[in-house]
């Protein structure tokens, strides 16, 4: 999708948040091997696969998480969706980060719910909430809180502490928590901490979003995952999936995911490695304010600095970028990082060349 929007232009495209890189030789060969069995009849969710995700919760993030826990879904997406509709009943309020991904505040608007834009702001270089606009933000009414962690567009991982005042704020609301870029920490020392792992209370209220997509590269193969320890949110998320409204995914996502999460952790590593260097080149070739992305593989761009329309200058200089108003930022621009290099050098040339020598 990303490369067929501009075929036949001369454009390099870094938008869309999935990247030019083949998924791991494991996917790949699990996959063929899965063809050549040569039925692909309706299936159910493997118990390996539950298992394989409770484990890694457990070593990565020292969360003990029952596989019971664990339902599948076609996509984070989908599910940000679901919990709008299925979570809160209409008249109920809820709380959406802003700037992120926009299907977060389209599920709230297409659900139709109530609810209010909780501004980040910029500390040292991290996009972190603004708690006294949070603690203006709740209502009487507010039940569900949305938390994009690591954050997109912003990069930022959040800490133990920053989670834990979160949870504290929000005692009365679910939370939803899409952490599908976990997997993608960039900064030496940043540790990913799923905030359902913080404390069996908050658990208890919260639906974990995850996939191996992102960080595997095989976004086409739909499969994602809701952690929900409390059976009556997750009966409620699933409700859909269970009447057929909605597909389960299908066997390839669940034998890609499978394969990845066994056999993908050097391929992993060796890609982390990468797109640091990527990132790393990205802030020192433009003349662009941008905070440290400590995880994913998008830089959030700062243009106020540029005259016009800063998305439409870099297209007409052969960039496709994501504009920051698909965010909520009019302002900035996202920058997807996760190609190769020599590509990335030549799309920051073309950039700097649309900037001119003042920048």
């Amino acid at each position: 999708m990303r490369w067929a929007r501009y075929a036949g232009r001369d454009v390099i495209p870094l938008w869309v948040a999935d990247t030019d890189f083949r998924s791991p030789p494991a996917v790949l060969e699990a996959l063929a091997a899965r063809v050549q069995h040569g039925v692909f009849g309706y299936t159910v969710p493997p118990d390996e696969l539950r298992d394989a995700i409770a484990d890694r919760m457990l070593r990565r993030y020292g969360w003990r998480v029952d596989p019971a826990w664990i339902a599948f879904l076609p996509g984070v997406v989908p599910a940000l969706h679901l919990a709008a509709r299925r979570l809160t009943r209409p008249g109920e309020h809820a709380i959406v980060p802003t700037p992120v991904y926009h299907h977060f505040k389209r599920a709230v608007e297409l659900a139709p719910r109530p609810h209010s834009d909780l501004p980040l702001v910029l500390e040292r270089g991290r996009w972190v909430f603004d708690l006294d606009a949070l603690r203006h933000a709740m209502t009487p009414a507010t039940r569900l809180f949305y938390l994009c962690n690591p954050q997109n567009p912003g990069g930022t991982v959040f800490r133990r502490d920053e989670l834990l005042r979160l949870a504290e704020l929000t005692q009365d609301c679910v939370i939803v928590s899409d952490e599908i870029h976990c997997d993608l920490v960039l900064e030496p020392g940043a540790r990913h901490v799923p905030i359902a792992s913080l404390s069996p209370e908050i658990s208890r209220r919260t639906v974990t979003l995850m996939s191996a997509s992102k960080a595997f590269n095989f976004p086409a193969a739909g499969c994602a995952w809701a952690i929900v320890e409390d059976a009556r949110l997750r009966d409620a998320l699933t409700e859909d999936v269970r009447a057929h409204v909605l597909p389960s995914p299908p066997v390839f996502g669940y034998v890609a995911t499978l394969a990845a999460l066994r056999e993908g952790e050097a391929w992993l590593a060796a890609q982390i490695d990468y797109l640091r260097g990527n990132r790393d080149l990205v802030a020192a070739s433009l003349p662009l304010p941008m905070a440290r992305v400590a995880a994913t593989y998008l830089a959030w761009i700062d243009c106020s600095g540029v005259a016009g329309d800063a998305n439409d200058l870099f297209l007409r200089n052969g960039v496709a970028l994501s504009p920051g108003s698909q965010f909520g930022a009019p302002r900035f621009v996202r920058l997807n990082f996760g190609t190769q290099r020599a590509r990335l050098q030549e799309a920051l040339r073309r950039m700097a060349g649309a900037l001119g020598p003042a920048g």
